[in-house]
């Protein structure tokens, strides 16, 4: 620790600070823009001065930038010197000399840092009288608006975009006084973390597009903590609704998570929560109308009850995208041993063996956070950036870790940015990549090395092996190029200090899981430490592994086979996304009644005998649990318009109809939350995750909306002038009212960042324990799993042969893309205009021997069935091997890998 004093007075701070940090973290109002706690220094806009002094004698100081000063022990600053105040005046008052003075119709009104700031140094008036140099915007695509005449020259959007965020078509332009920050020409930003911007630009260049199309000021809205539902990493936001619609989606901070940042599929496709697809009744269909026909929920809860009674068995489809408590409550309502996962039987296989390595293996899985300071990074078989972005975003990071390091032992500040970014241009980090074909991060890797999954959990058995020969099972008939590559990601595992494997569900191969638990199990057999990191399909996909099934889809689907169920409860899922046709096909032709509980019209619920609507995440209240096995809680942004409800109460109020005993004590959230600890040792801690309901401050809950929320008696005039009573919410400590208390609440109940003088997202400052630490009293959320000490090294033995090119017969591996291959975001208009049309990639000799070329198309034969589809050339796959897009909306739904033919299509012949 270091003692600083300020203005007289002395202050304890960490060591390794800039005086701005440090300034900050103990509550000065010091006002700044170019500077930002993931990016670092560079003391481009001179706005953070304050005066620093020799010693006590010394009277007259010397202006200096507290981003660019070390605070070292024993220096005297002071914040309020008159010059210091001055020439921070000064600053704003340059700023603001082109500056238009539109800020009643600027989207960034109300929590622009830029306002914050002029307010805070005292500048009111403006005494330039010239005109103000403009330009012109651009349109920079779906997500993202631009108005370059708010630009302030900060250069915090470039060094994020380009530095941080890897990205290459946004670039700062210059001829005499003008700069420009923008694209060389129009176009959608071709960075997945675009939508960063919004909230990295201090001021109203850059805004969120989707929220035009409902404006609503940001004091109006309702705001609750939340979890992007859109993949396996929980990453934490605070979505924002008004008039019983969501209108955008900003990051939460959480340190162990996400920290600052969000990929745009989590920032903007949240939209399928207002759209036309969404279940806004009970459903049903009868032999005498030709569409479904509309119940009431008693009608619809009376149908559903004398089905479950009537039938010589029901079983339940639960869901990777429903909560821990949504999926219990089924489980609860069906048994367990009539329990099934929502997945085909070759999903679930690959999900249960996931499970298996994170609870049983040696190695432990870190916080999504940490995979930015791993030294050494071997990734097996995943598309991270597709498949989950974030943890992309912070692979990218490990040039800038080495450049840190290079800094830290030249003793130069790792907060000075302007080093740290030269270095990382030149020096790449140990990031080695053996996906089955190139990926966003090739770019960043030391080595890549592209094949079918079979050779490619060959090469990861391999490393496992050089790492530790004597235990490690030897793989055979290696050539001496895949063997000098695995000697040579074995050495830069062992010599790292925080070495990590990163693996998943993404190619849905078995054998790629199991090399990489085999690589963390000859790490810790020679004393190194040893992290996994194992992406998975969906928000809650470990969740669902840890409430334990009997089987997939298939499994399922042979209970109705065989006459020992009759009744299919399906929840909130899309089967028709899961298996192929010929499942689909069985599982319906067997089941008496179908029930589907889901709030989006899909393929299932389209068939479904009887549908009964859900609340979505933004409706209600629950838990996911990440891919780390972080239990995180989600609340309700706004009620949802009766009959519309939470799955788990639907199931509850059916168990009530049939007079079954175990739902009779589910009167809240809270209960069940309870239910789920007690039955389910692993989910002992579940209750933890958050406050309970009876939690108040100051015999308050905690305010949905601001202090400033407006318009509580004109939202429904048109039905009543008289103010309605609030919303009611029994699930949790949460108010739909500006009413209560407006301090900072738990870390897990935080719905929105602002204190007093800071209503940018920069106020997010006021809430951490120091600046870019944890949130003041611990991030959300508590790890529900960590590897045993006692846990006993255990090797996987099925090596694969290796993949043998067949003329005539294809390997099938699977794609992803970030915009598509999941299934509620491609509902969302800005993403579903992103997503690919089906296609089906092919190595360019493969395509030529064929006759095809690039847009032509394809007969693709697999599963017994045919698709015509169109051809993407891709150099990077294997001869042989032919990619199909996971999930995109129109596509073939199939259980891949998979073998079969590839021909001239029809257009082609």
């Amino acid at each position: 620790m270091a003692t600083i004093l300020i203005d007289g007075r002395p202050y304890e701070v960490k060591d390794g600070q800039n005086l701005l940090q440090a300034c900050l973290t103990l509550g000065f109002n010091v006002p700044y823009f170019c500077w930002h706690p993931a990016l670092g220094s560079i003391g481009a806009c001179r706005q953070c001065a304050v005066k620093r002094f020799k010693n006590e004698k010394d009277t007259g100081g010397e202006i200096v930038m507290a981003c660019m000063t070390p605070a070292e022990d024993s220096i005297r600053i002071s914040i309020d010197d008159p010059e210091a105040v001055g020439f921070r005046a000064s600053v704003i008052e340059w700023l603001m000399l082109n500056h238009p003075h539109d800020c009643p119709v600027c989207d960034e009104g109300g929590e622009c840092h830029l306002q914050d700031m002029t307010v805070m140094t005292g500048h009111a008036y403006r005494e330039n009288r010239f005109r103000k140099r403009t330009y012109r915007n651009q349109d920079l695509g779906p997500f993202v608006n631009h108005e370059m005449n708010r630009c302030i020259q900060c250069y915090r959007c470039v060094r994020y975009y380009r530095t941080y965020a890897g990205g290459g078509d946004l670039n700062v332009f210059s001829s005499h006084d003008h700069l420009y920050f923008g694209r060389s020409s129009e176009g959608r930003l071709q960075n997945d973390f675009s939508g960063n911007l919004v909230e990295i630009c201090p001021t109203g260049v850059f805004t969120d597009k989707t929220l035009k199309n409902h404006y609503t000021r940001k004091w109006d809205m309702e705001t609750a903590p939340s979890v992007c539902v859109h993949c396996s990493l929980g990453c934490n936001t605070i979505p924002g609704a008004r008039y019983g619609k969501l209108r955008r989606v900003r990051n939460r901070y959480n340190r162990d998570v996400n920290g600052y940042f969000l990929c745009d599929r989590g920032r903007y496709g949240y939209e399928f929560v207002n759209g036309p697809l969404t279940v806004q009744a009970p459903l049903a269909k009868t032999s005498r109308a030709p569409e479904p026909v509309a119940l009431s929920g008693e009608e619809a809860l009376a149908r559903a009850a004398a089905w479950i009674a009537n039938s010589p068995g029901v079983i339940g489809i639960g869901s990777p995208r429903a909560s821990i408590e949504s999926n219990f409550a089924l489980r609860t309502l069906v048994g367990p041993d009539n329990f099934y996962a929502g997945l085909s039987d070759k999903d679930f296989e690959i999900l249960n063996l996931a499970w298996e390595v994170l609870r049983n293996g040696v190695a432990r899985t870190p916080p999504l956070s940490e995979t930015a300071q791993a030294d050494a990074v071997f990734v097996l078989g995943e598309d991270a950036g597709n498949t989950s972005p974030v943890l992309a975003l912070n692979l990218r990071q490990l040039a800038r870790r080495k450049a840190a390091g290079l800094m830290e032992e030249a003793k130069i500040p790792t907060w000075n940015d302007s080093p740290i970014t030269r270095l990382a241009e030149s020096e790449k980090g140990a990031l080695y990549l053996a996906t089955p074909c190139a990926t966003s991060l090739d770019d960043m890797a030391l080595k890549t090395f592209h094949a079918a999954p079979p050779d490619l959990g060959r090469l990861g058995f391999a490393v496992a092996s050089v790492i530790s020969p004597a235990n490690a099972p030897k793989v055979a008939d290696l050539i001496p190029e895949e063997l000098r590559l695995a000697e040579k990601i074995a050495r830069a595992l062992k010599s790292a200090a925080r070495p990590l494997i990163v693996s998943g569900a993404g190619s849905k191969s078995r054998t790629l899981i199991e090399a990489a638990a085999n690589i963390c199990t000859a790490l810790r057999q020679i004393g190194r430490p040893a992290q996994i990191i194992l992406a998975l399909p969906e928000a809650n996909s470990l969740g669902l592994a840890m409430l334990g099934a009997s089987g997939g889809i298939e499994t399922a689907s042979g209970e109705l086979l065989s006459g020992r169920a009759a009744t299919v409860i399906v929840l909130e899922n899309n089967l028709f996304r899961r298996c192929s046709p010929e499942t689909t096909r069985d599982l319906w032709g067997a089941a008496k009644h179908v029930i589907a509980i889901d709030h989006i019209v899909n393929a299932t619920t389209s068939r479904a005998e009887l549908v009964l609507p859900a609340a979505s995440f933004a409706q209600s209240s629950g838990t996911m649990v990440n891919n780390e096995g972080r239990a995180q809680r989600f609340f309700r942004v706004f009620s949802p318009k009766a009959p519309i409800k939470e799955s788990w109460r639907w199931m509850r109020d059916i168990m009530g109809a049939l007079w079954r005993p175990e739902a009779a004590g589910w009167h809240g959230l809270d209960d069940l939350i309870a239910a789920i600890a007690a039955a389910i040792p692993v989910f002992s801690a579940l209750p933890s995750a958050a406050p309970g309901a009876d939690f108040r401050r100051a015999g308050g809950k905690v305010p949905r909306q601001s202090h400033r929320y407006s318009g509580r008696t004109a939202i429904l005039a048109q039905i009543d002038v008289d103010e309605p009573k609030a919303p009611e919410d029994p699930d949790t400590p949460l108010a739909f009212s500006m009413e209560g208390d407006h301090r900072q609440p738990p870390s897990a109940l935080i719905p929105k960042f602002w204190a007093p003088g800071w209503n940018s997202i920069q106020s997010l400052n006021r809430f951490q324990q120091e600046i870019g630490g944890p949130l003041r009293g611990g991030d959300p959320g508590v790890r529900l799993i960590e590897p045993s000490p006692q846990a006993k090294a255990r090797y996987f033995t099925a090596i694969p042969a290796r993949q043998v090119v067949r003329v005539g017969k294809w390997v099938f591996v699977p794609l992803h893309h970030v915009f598509g291959s999941e299934e509620l975001s491609a509902l969302s208009p800005g993403v579903a205009g992103l997503c690919p049309k089906p296609y089906v990639a092919l190595h360019p000799e493969d395509a030529a021997a064929l006759g095809i070329t690039e847009g032509g198309r394809a007969r693709v034969d697999v599963d017994g069935s045919a698709y015509d589809l169109s051809v993407r050339m891709v150099p990077t796959l294997s001869r042989g091997v032919a990619g199909l897009p996971v999930g995109l909306p129109g596509g073939p739904a199939l259980d891949l890998p998979a073998s079969g033919k590839v021909s001239r299509g029809i257009a082609d012949e």
